[in-house]
Parts: structure tokens; C-alpha cells; sequence
């Protein structure tokens, strides 16, 4: 992980926000079940522009984000203008400075990963109230949905993508192991608990192509070879599959209460 890689979402904020999905609903109501019912304040890291942070909005809680990416942090405040409860800081968590006052939860969406693993435990811990909550979203991309796509598709990323491992494939959900070894040896919080969600999108080949350019390993690769690898997946879309694909994710919540 590097500052620079991370900082790559910035550069195409717009468009991060016009094609990432949003996430299960089921997830704001497992956070709410497991203690933090509205208004709970709640401390979001890496908000993006505000993919969980409006569903957070729209239940009640009272919600500070504090996002890396200037770009980003300004579409999320455009889809946050009507909730006076939320404020977006610019900031690298690990620089930001932590109020006096703590929070209910401190929450991460598909971006607690990108955070300095030497920090992220201990200072998510110092955030929360006794009893609080960290709550983890990891988005997988597993097997289902258009399955022959996704087999072919590989051909083109060992083609054009020199990191590719030429045995990765998508797994079944129930191959996808828990992360638990990170919260377990703190001291910090209780075993977490689990809870999952499968589910489909459907992406027309534009849909698609503008989704691959929000990934870090897309946008890493030089133009020449993006472009490469973009028109083959879109051939591959559009002569195969009649111009539309379906892409099944597993998201996965990790609840862990502070000791």
C-alpha cells in the first residue's frame, strides 16, 4: 500500500460516483441491531463521496467523514447538502486529529484496508466511546452472475496486465475466509462478529468499463495498456454477451465492540 496508490481515486471522483455501488441496506440495519441505532455518532474513514455515509444521513445518525481526497470529499458534500449532521473533513485519517468528545462508531466502507495497518487499529480504538463499535465493510468480488464472462476475461488482464496472477479466479462466498486476525490480537476490542450479503449488479459495457477505471489496478497500469485491456473487455461484452454483464459481490460487515 502506498499514499500514492490510494490517491488515485481521487483523480476520477465523478465518475467513482456515478458507477461504484451503493451497499446493502441490511448493512445499516445490522450496525443499528448490533447497539448503534440512530442518532449514534459515528466517525467514518475514507467516505469516498458518500456511498455509506448517505444511508447513514438518511437513517438519523450524526456522522463526521474524513476522506483523503479533496475531489472526492467535494462530490460527497454535493450528496450530503441536505444533511446538516454530517461533516466531511480533507484529511489522512492517520494525520487527523481526534476530538475530545468520542464517538458511537467509527466506520470504514471498502476502505479500511488502505489505512496504515501500524494505526488504524489503535486509533479507531481511541476514537470510540467504551462499548463502541468498529464497523468494517469489505466489498469481494466472488463467482456467480455472468460466469463465462468472468472466466474469459482473465485471458485479457495475464495479456495486458503484468501483475495479473495467472491462477486467480473468483471463489464462492463460502471460500472467502473471515479477517479476524487482526482484532483478535489487539487488546483493544472484543471477537468480532460477522455478517454477509450477497448480491448482483448488472452493467451495461459502458457501465462496466467506467467501473474498471475506478479500480486502483486499472488506473495503475499505463495508458497504452489500459486502453489495451478496455477495448478487449469491451469486445468481449458487447460480441459475447450482447452488450450487458451481471458481476455478483459478497459484503462482508465486521462488527467489533471496544473492551
Amino acid at each position: 500500500m502506498t499514499t500514492e496508490l490510494r490517491r488515485i481515486f481521487d483523480t476520477e471522483a465523478d465518475r467513482y460516483d456515478r458507477v461504484r455501488p451503493t451497499y446493502p441496506p441490511e448493512i445499516f440495519e445490522d450496525l443499528a441491531a448490533a447497539g448503534a441505532p440512530p442518532p449514534a455518532s459515528v466517525l467514518e474513514i475514507g467516505p469516498g463521496t458518500g456511498k455509506a455515509t448517505v444511508p447513514l444521513a438518511e437513517r438519523g445518525h450524526r456522522v463526521t467523514a474524513v476522506e483523503l481526497g479533496p475531489a472526492l470529499a467535494e462530490v460527497a458534500r454535493r450528496n450530503l447538502a441536505a444533511f446538516p449532521r454530517v461533516l466531511v473533513e480533507v484529511c489522512a485519517f492517520e494525520e487527523w486529529p481526534l476530538p475530545v468528545e468520542p464517538f458511537d462508531v467509527v466506520l470504514a466502507a471498502t476502505a479500511f484496508h488502505w489505512i496504515d495497518p501500524r494505526v488504524r487499529i489503535e486509533k479507531s480504538a481511541d476514537a470510540l466511546r467504551p462499548g463502541g463499535l468498529l464497523a468494517t465493510v469489505t466489498t469481494h468480488h466472488i463467482a456467480g452472475g455472468t460466469a463465462g464472462f468472468f472466466a474469459r476475461v482473465q485471458e485479457h488482464y495475464e495479456r495486458w496486465d503484468p501483475k495479473t496472477d495467472p491462477d486467480q479466479r473468483l471463489r464462492p462466498a463460502a471460500e472467502i475466509p473471515v479477517d479476524d486476525a487482526e482484532i483478535l490480537e489487539s487488546d483493544r476490542f472484543q471477537a468480532p462478529i460477522f455478517h454477509r450479503y450477497e448480491w448482483d449488479a448488472t452493467y451495461s459495457t459502458g457501465e462496466y468499463l467506467d467501473l474498471l477505471l475506478t479500480y486502483s489496478p486499472t488506473r495503475s497500469l499505463s495508458p497504452s495498456r489500459r486502453a489495451a485491456l478496455l477495448a478487449a473487455i469491451g469486445r468481449q461484452i458487447d460480441e459475447d454477451h450482447g452488450g450487458r454483464i451481471v458481476k455478483r459481490y459478497l459484503s462482508e460487515l465486521r462488527l467489533a465492540r471496544r473492551g
